[in-house]
């Protein structure tokens, strides 16, 4: 056990800074440069472009830093729970008293790592539908813009063109990206969708298919092509897609989820368009067989026609006997025509004979005399029905005037009427206090019933409303029941 110092000894006494500098110091002369195979936990990248992870094991956790340049170098996109082989040299962070691996390279720890999460990224894209077939889209037959995903230089796009050139000429339009690399599956994602946002119509021309290209390579190389990013912009695209990255052996992940997949970028140049020369003889061919056709009907259709006017009569011959037979009906009808008018001219003559002045004039005055005989008869028939209806009508005046009710009242009889204008034929139903109309024979009286015996009412008689009042001289009158 070491003995506490002393007040006053003569220990050299460090400030926080120069202990921080003298450990870092230590421990970068001591590991200055090192290989740790270890997997990646928490990883972020920052807005700068610096990564900062943790490598840790079974037991242990190491801080760790790329910076900007290393992390732009990368084959392969670190994900946490990928297992990697970092190269680096130890440092510390004095503001913070850790200390941490400043990582110049990394790779993943074996291809087994690398198929292994290709393996779990290919199970969940699956198990979410994007490598169903019935996603898939058909292919345009004779694409006139085709887009194409790559790098512009190197052998992948001049094969392209080379074989569009040779095949079929078409409109290409290349989105240049980097192909491998930590940025090359975003380059390639959006270069996607950025075709896909093109308007149909506007001044770019949108492709009608979109060809998704990149050389042969190992596994770490061909790893941009395996990002989910990537694979999600190819499932969302609504043009088609053709993959053709790799070699025949090789197989990414895009392969799964786009529309058609080929061995080589030149397989998807001839998968794009048709052969040119092989579509002219094709059409070339289809000409002929429908012109074959076309000869081979008229030719039939005139052998038909043919036969058929072996058995017809001649045109001429029919025209000229229709002729012939018109002229003869012209011929008949003329003298027809002829001969009734000379027989209506000799009528009339024989008529015009018979017709005298002295006749017609026989002949009117005979029927003013006649004329005349019908008007006396008729006037003495209306003078005759005149007499006959005024003689009934005076009998009808007088049977009214024997049957009319005025010679009753005038023997001293009068009808009594209620408020409602009926007649008041009995004593049963009426009350004391009811007004009565009485009409006599000259006049109208209003009266009004009294209370007393059912046999003998009497009514007190009231001035009419139709005459102007008087005094009523005679009251006996009133009891009329």
């Amino acid at each position: 056990m070491s003995e506490i110092p002393e007040a006053g000894s003569n220990i050299h006494e460090f400030t926080v800074s120069e202990l921080s500098g003298a450990l870092k110091r230590s421990v970068e002369e001591q590991f200055g440069h090192v290989r740790v195979r270890a997997e990646i936990s928490g990883l972020k990248r920052a807005a700068s472009g610096h990564v900062y992870l943790a490598l840790k094991d079974e037991n242990a956790v190491l801080d760790g830093v790329m910076w900007k340049g290393t992390a732009g170098r990368l084959t392969f996109k670190p994900e946490d729970g990928l297992e990697v082989v970092c190269t680096g040299k130890l440092t510390t962070y004095p503001g913070r008293s850790k200390y941490q691996i400043v990582i110049t390279s990394m790779e993943p720890a074996g291809v087994g790592a690398l198929m292994a999460l290709l393996e779990e990224r290919k199970k969940k894209l699956a198990a979410e539908g994007l490598f169903a077939p019935e996603r898939k889209k058909p292919l345009p037959y004779l694409p006139s813009v085709i887009g194409v995903v790559t790098s512009p230089t190197g052998a992948v796009i001049r094969d392209i063109l080379h074989r569009l050139r040779d095949r079929f000429p078409s409109h290409v339009l290349l989105w240049p990206v980097l192909v491998q690399g930590d940025t090359a599956a975003g380059q390639i994602a959006a270069a996607i969708r950025g075709f896909g946002e093109i308007e149909v119509g506007g001044d770019i021309p949108r492709p009608d298919l979109l060809i998704v290209a990149r050389g042969g390579g190992s596994l770490e190389d061909l790893w941009a092509f395996n990002e989910e990013e990537v694979v999600r912009a190819v499932a969302e695209c609504e043009i088609p897609v053709i993959s053709a990255v790799g070699h025949e052996t090789d197989t990414t992940l895009i392969d799964y989820v786009s529309d058609r997949r080929v061995p080589t970028p030149t397989a998807a140049a001839e998968m794009a368009v048709p052969v040119r020369s092989e579509l002219l003889m094709y059409v070339e061919d289809q000409d002929r067989r429908i012109r074959r056709g076309l000869m081979r009907s008229i030719s039939d259709k005139k052998e038909r026609l043919s036969g058929l006017s072996r058995g017809l009569r001649d045109p001429q011959s029919m025209i000229l006997e229709k002729t012939q037979h018109l002229d003869h009906l012209e011929s008949r009808l003329r003298s027809n025509m002829m001969n009734l008018v000379n027989l209506r001219a000799q009528q009339f003559t024989s008529v015009q004979g018979r017709l005298r002045p002295d006749l017609l004039r026989r002949g009117i005055d005979q029927s003013l005399e006649r004329l005349d005989g019908y008007g006396g008869r008729m006037q003495r028939a209306v003078s005759t029905i005149g007499t006959r209806s005024e003689d009934r009508l005076k009998a009808a005046t007088r049977l009214l005037e024997s049957l009319s009710f005025k010679r009753v009242l005038s023997r001293g009889y009068a009808i009594v009427k209620g408020e409602d204008g009926q007649v008041i034929s009995s004593a049963a139903g009426v009350v004391a206090g009811q007004v009565a109309t009485v009409e006599f024979v000259d006049d109208t009286r209003q009266a009004r019933f009294e209370e007393g015996d059912a046999a003998a009412r009497k009514v007190k008689a009231t001035p009419s409303r139709k005459s102007k009042p008087t005094k009523v001289e005679k009251p006996e009158q009133g009891t009329l029941l």
